[in-house]
């Protein structure tokens, strides 16, 4: 079975605006490497998620999952993601289609942003807290 991820970003006009998410992406693959992982843009940038959807399915994937690089479930993720979602259902049949969570509403990130956050201001951590405590990897 062949599996894709979407690593699903806003996108914005400045191309150096998507380098953190690229990053995440060789990460990802790195770390699975039987997926097929490709970065799509919701707006502004290329590829959209059909077309990034459009070539896993191409490829061979019977299952993709779609996870949305936002910090919360706004508007985007809540309306326009499952719209596009269904298109790509529609379009490829074949294809099981998952969307997860918005990454922001994870555990994982929600501690990793405080950490971080701390870590910038120099505050430090707790005595026996680690920044990856809690975070399954």
């Amino acid at each position: 079975m062949t599996r894709g991820m979407i690593l699903l970003a806003h996108g914005a006009r400045d191309p150096a605006w998507a380098l953190p998410f690229e990053a995440v992406v060789a990460r990802m693959r790195a770390r699975a490497p039987e997926a097929v992982v490709r970065l799509a843009f919701l707006e502004l940038m290329t590829p959209a998620m059909g077309e990034a959807g459009a070539e896993l399915a191409g490829l061979g994937c019977v299952r993709v999952d779609v996870v949305p690089a936002f910090l919360g479930a706004g508007g985007h993720v809540r309306r326009d993601v499952p719209a596009q979602l269904d298109r790509l259902r529609a379009a490829h049949p074949a294809v099981a289609w998952t969307l997860h969570l918005a990454l922001g509403e994870t555990p994982q990130v929600i501690a990793a942003l405080a950490d971080a956050a701390i870590d910038l201001a120099g505050l430090g951590f707790a005595p026996g807290h680690h920044p990856l405590d809690g975070i399954g990897t």
